[in-house]
Parts: C-alpha cells; structure tokens; sequence
C-alpha cells in the first residue's frame, strides 16, 4: 500500500457513508439509494459507482476478481484491480470461486457463486424508467406509486416494432414483487441468475448517486408478457471452439484472413478453467 493512503483510498467517514447506503439498498431490495459519489482518479463512466462500493466493503482477507464483459485482462478491469491492489494490498485472483468479492461490468460469471461471495455490478443508468420519463423527481414518484406503465408500454411498443421485445442487455426485473430494477447492463442471458442467487449482488452508479442492492435468495422476475415470455441469447448448436463448453454465454469470432466464423466462451476465467480439467483428464487417460 502506497504511503500516506488510507486503506482502500477512501477516508473512513466516506466508507462509513457509502456502507450506510449498501445497507440500505440491502434492507429494501431493488431501491435506488442516493449517495454522495466521490470525485475517483478514473472518469466517470468508467466503473466508479462499483469501485466505490468495492474499496468501502473490501477488508484486508479479501480476494478481488475484476472482469470487464468476460475478460480478466481488459484496460477497465486492469486498472480497477492496479488501484485496489495498491491502497489495499489485497490478494487478486482470477479464480471466480476463489474470490470473496467480484467486480464485474457487463457480466455475472457462468461458475455460480455462493452465499460467502458478493457481486459487485458497474452501473452507467440505474433508472429502468428513463426512457420513459427524463425528471427524475417524476420517476421517484412512479417507483412510490408502483406505477410501471410507461416500462410495459416502451416493450408493448417493442414487441408491435420487431415482434419480441429488443432489449439485447439490462432488460427491467421485477425484484421482490416490489421495485422495477435495471439490472446493469448485463445481457438477458444473466438476468437468471440473479433470481435467488446464493450471493449479495450490489450495483453502483457513480454518475448517477445511486446505489441498489439485491439480497441472497430474493425473487428476481424479468418482465414479460404472458403470450411473449421472457427468453435468453440463444447460442444452440454452437460451443466454444477452445474448450468445447455449450450452454454458456459466447462470443462469435470472425477470422480476420479467412472470414470463417467460430465461438468462444465470453468469460475468460471460465474457458481457462474447462481448458485445464480437459487437459488432466487427457494426461489421466493417458496413463491409464
């Protein structure tokens, strides 16, 4: 740790207010909490919201992962973790299950996690409502009133446009039968997994002031039609072509000389992971 830094950067009263906040968004799931977002030396839109609440929760026995849609080796997750690291002295990994807490923008790791791990979600618009409603005082009134019209509306409209609802990444859920959340943009295909997950899910706006939180083992519900049910990215028939893994999220990969298209695991950790038990099990064989 740098000299003359405080332990995770921030003073302790700046912990203290931002902790007060998390517990808030914990006791009221799917509330968006007002909080005074500290001035980081990253720009905002560049995870601020989620550092901050990482560096006020993380503690010395912590293990950080950091990943940016997938990858444990961008330029976003590279300098969140160089930051961290360096005001905490934290251990890194990019084991999902060895980590305690989980930074991520843009994706919930395919290896579940458990009740001793918190997720932490980058937030660019934490208001499900916005592209309905612009004044935010008016979209506070809405959420008090339960009045989520005007979101059922805006994929009504979707769905008479394009026949399904277009909403590629943070589709609106429905958490505890309560509050309309935007669950960050994480594609459809994640949205599952925030129903009763085993895991405290935090996410963090840092442009907008808002933090919100979903409990372990709370109702999660994606909105939906009954006769247009919510469905995910559908990647049947493909599998990763490094390590053979199929029901995961995948990226396609055009071959830049050959113009041939492939598929690969978009979580990196993940594809090393299945890359190595192949791998033993193929030195095991052999020996047998």
């Amino acid at each position: 740790m740098k000299a003359n830094t405080h332990f995770a950067f921030f003073d302790e009263g700046s912990k203290k207010e931002i902790r007060r906040a998390i517990m808030k968004a914990v006791a009221i799931p799917g509330y968006q909490v007002p909080f005074a977002s500290r001035e980081m030396p990253i720009a905002r839109g560049w995870g601020t919201g989620g550092l901050q609440i990482t560096l006020s929760i993380i503690g010395k026995s912590d293990v950080l992962k950091v990943i940016d849609q997938g990858a444990d080796e961008s330029v976003n997750a590279v300098s969140i973790k160089k930051l961290v690291h360096e005001t905490t002295n934290v251990e890194l990994t990019e084991e999902t299950s060895e980590a305690t807490i989980i930074q991520s923008r843009h994706r919930i790791p395919e290896v579940p996690l458990t009740k001793d791990q918190i997720i932490v979600l980058q937030v660019p618009t934490p208001e499900p409502l916005r592209g309905v409603e612009e004044r935010e005082f008016v979209t506070k009134r809405m959420h008090s009133e339960d009045d989520y019209s005007g979101v059922w509306l805006m994929l009504f409209e979707q769905i008479m446009k394009y026949g399904r609802t277009a909403t590629f990444a943070d589709h609106p859920v429905y958490v505890n039968g309560r509050y309309v959340m935007a669950p960050s943009p994480i594609p459809r295909f994640d949205n599952n997994k925030m129903h009763q997950s085993k895991s405290l899910i935090l996410l963090g706006a840092g442009r907008e002031k808002k933090i919100y939180a979903v409990p372990p083992y709370t109702n999660v519900e994606s909105l939906a039609f009954e006769d247009y049910p919510f469905t995910v990215e559908s990647f049947e028939g493909h599998k990763c072509h490094l390590c053979g893994s199929t029901d995961i999220f995948l990226d396609e990969i055009i071959d830049q000389q050959t113009g041939e298209k492939s598929h690969q695991c978009n979580d990196t950790s993940f594809c090393m992971d299945q890359l190595n038990r192949k791998e033993k099990v193929e030195v095991q064989t052999s020996y047998a």
